[in-house]
């Protein structure tokens, strides 16, 4: 079937394109009474703006685009980013904007994809997340001048707006409370070595077991997957010092760490105690249920929605700081063996 056209409805209405086009737009050039009759042929027949086309008339695009940097297969898997969507759309779709969502292989094809989004008019403005240390990225919206935000610490957003969470706090807390069980050997499997926000936990996880002088703190860095988080739990359970409790960067790689334990013929948390970065659903049906961090990830991605499309309303907009994560203990964490 055929698109319904401003044609279509000056046809039925008996007035010219203009006419309908006044009305539709609210602008003055018709009566009320004809403004009316307008509107409700338009919703009969199903008529919607061409979002192209008002772009081209300096129209909003009334979207909004994130390009993610994920294989889909792991997007897919990985509560954390659908949370933080379900939060995005929540925003937006109470405003009547919609999300431009686009899987990209690397950050060249990203700014291309942001280049064209802005160019053609597909999006009033983007939200940009896997912040990295000097990141291309930040440069070319910049550059382009496009409303955006930063999923990330603001020592990294340059003139973007950042909206993020304290990633020191939490460590810190975690380390220092298995510390306290008795944890001498603690190890951290955490995310891709290049984004910002594993960096700094990574520094804060050296800074507090350097303070409490834990013996042999190890990090591993993976690519956020079960089977990366599976893989560098078998080689620190299979080291001479094993590690008495490991903090994984998310719930996917902490449930992949708890099946090796178990197959490894270890308890947890007899002989292993597990804590995972973000909670969800999925770290709580496992038994034991995972001592987790926590924080409302679909809150944060509203947030970041709503002060993007403050910045789209041209409006001064502050960076925002959101809730740091809380920890939440539950049965995977206990104190060490007495051998350990």
């Amino acid at each position: 079937m055929k698109r319904p056209t401003i044609a279509d409805i000056a046809r039925r209405a008996g007035v010219s394109k203009v006419a309908v086009s006044y009305a539709l737009n609210d602008r003055p050039g018709v009566s009320e009474a004809k403004r009316a009759v307008i509107k409700a042929i338009a919703q009969e027949i199903g008529w919607r703006p061409n979002s192209a086309a008002r772009a081209l008339n300096g129209a909003r695009a009334r979207s909004v685009g994130l390009a993610v940097c994920r294989p889909a297969r792991v997007l897919g898997m990985e509560p954390f980013f659908m949370e933080l969507i379900s939060g995005i759309e929540s925003e937006l779709s109470a405003r009547s904007y919609g999300l431009m969502l686009q899987m990209v292989t690397d950050h060249e094809q990203e700014t291309e994809t942001y280049r064209r989004w802005w160019g053609e008019g597909r999006v009033d403005g983007a939200i940009l997340v896997d912040l990295h240390f000097a990141d291309p990225r930040v440069t070319e919206l910049e550059t382009l001048g496009m409303p955006a935000v930063a999923l990330g610490h603001p020592s990294e957003a340059g003139s973007l707006v950042p909206v993020w969470s304290d990633d020191d706090a939490p460590v810190q807390e975690t380390v220092r409370y298995l510390a306290a069980l008795g944890h001498r050997r603690v190890a951290r499997v955490a995310g891709l070595p290049r984004l910002v926000h594993t960096v700094l936990r990574d520094r804060a996880f050296t800074a507090v077991c350097a303070e409490l002088d834990l013996d042999d703190q190890v990090v591993v860095h993976t690519d956020y997957t079960g089977e990366e988080g599976a893989r560098a739990t078998r080689r620190l359970l299979s080291s001479r010092d094993r590690p008495t409790a490991v903090i994984y960067d998310n719930d996917i790689m902490a449930v992949a760490g708890l099946s090796v334990a178990q197959e490894m013929r270890l308890d947890v948390p007899a002989d292993l105690s597990i804590v995972a970065w973000d909670d969800s659903p999925l770290s709580q049906v496992v038994r034991p249920a995972l001592t987790a961090l926590t924080r409302d990830i679909p809150a944060y991605g509203a947030h970041a929605a709503r002060t993007l499309l403050s910045l789209i309303a041209g409006e001064r907009v502050p960076g925002v700081e959101d809730e740091a994560a809380r920890l939440v203990p539950r049965a995977s964490t206990a104190p060490p063996p007495p051998t350990a």
